[in-house]
């Protein structure tokens, strides 16, 4: 059947979407699992690391607080949660703890297809301090969306600035509704009931496409969370391990317009290299990596038809087979 093949890239400090058409080969449909509903009234279904775990009433409802030193944040396992595709409810809301005049917008979130000894992880997570600020670049960075290891805020707000976070109106120390919406390697995450996401992610970067639901906090603050509710959707067919190389026809999408070219990548081991041939240039070296067919390529040329400036094209997505995301 066909399948379309997605990629995220910058070219310059320009959003690129690149897709291609390839043939996804038939995948065996694993069955449904049912959905699971956490009160969290108390702590006796949770598996904690990094922190300290209680039972506690916070604004007229019975909740888990959550509190740690570690600058590693603290992970509370749901047990016997596995997840992969589907969504992913709770209630949340957190109380800085810092001293008065020290800078702390506060951290707290949800980890999806984590491993139990937290080292692999994909997590969303709110910071309602910077919500309210008058500071734009500060608002802006409300929500979040990284990945361990490898993808911290760091490195995504350095290479690929606003992409993975954005702002939403948020509130300490009051109830927040949060929504995780995950299909195959893209997720959204939505606010206290909205229709609209406050952030979407195409391309998640985890390695696993399965794995535990965490609840997650940070050091100076308190963490609370009630009423987790995780409902599981059909996996997509994706996979891991797919092969990058290939000739790939492929239209870019950026803000000078529409254009279209060409990768011929081989693969040595965890090296990709190539050529692009088409728009921004002919046959330009392709250089990249892969690891377990998660792909990060890039190349140089000039923007065409007169545009200013040369063009530095980043490409970082998932092969799942013959297809990708």
């Amino acid at each position: 059947m066909p399948w379309s093949k997605g990629w995220l890239g910058r070219v310059g400090t320009f959003i690129v979407a690149l897709s291609a058409i390839l043939t996804a080969h038939a995948q065996q449909v694993p069955a449904l699992q049912a959905v699971q509903s956490f009160a969290l009234t108390d702590t006796n279904g949770l598996i904690l690391s990094g922190g300290k775990a209680e039972p506690v009433e916070y604004q007229g409802r019975k909740a888990v607080l959550l509190t740690t030193k570690s600058e590693d944040g603290v992970f509370a396992f749901l047990k016997d949660a596995q997840f992969q595709d589907g969504t992913i409810e709770a209630d949340l809301a957190l109380k800085v703890t810092t001293p008065p005049g020290v800078r702390m917008p506060g951290f707290i979130g949800m980890a999806f297809r984590a491993r139990p000894d937290a080292s692999h992880y994909e997590m969303f997570y709110l910071r309602p301090g910077n919500s309210q600020s008058e500071d734009q670049a500060m608002r802006n960075h409300s929500v979040q969306y990284v990945s361990a290891p490898g993808f911290d805020w760091y490195k995504l707000r350095r290479e690929w600035p606003w992409l993975y976070e954005s702002h939403a109106d948020l509130r300490p120390e009051v109830w927040t509704k949060l929504k995780i919406e995950v299909h195959g390697r893209s997720a959204r995450l939505y606010i206290n009931g909205s229709d609209t996401p406050s952030l979407v992610v195409h391309g998640l970067k985890g390695e696993d496409l399965q794995g535990g639901v965490a609840l997650w906090g940070y050091a100076g603050e308190e963490a609370y969370f009630s009423n987790v509710k995780i409902t599981p959707a059909q996996p997509q067919a994706v996979e891991n391990g797919g092969e990058a190389a290939g000739t790939w026809d492929v239209n870019c999408a950026t803000d000078y317009g529409r254009f279209a070219g060409s990768m011929n990548l081989h693969r040595a081991g965890g090296t990709v290299t190539g050529t692009w041939s088409g728009a921004f240039g002919a046959n330009q070296p392709i250089n990249g990596t892969w690891r377990n067919g998660y792909v990060d390529l890039s190349f140089t040329g000039t923007w065409p038809n007169g545009k200013p400036g040369p063009a530095a094209a980043t490409l970082v997505g998932g092969s799942d087979g013959d297809s990708a995301t």
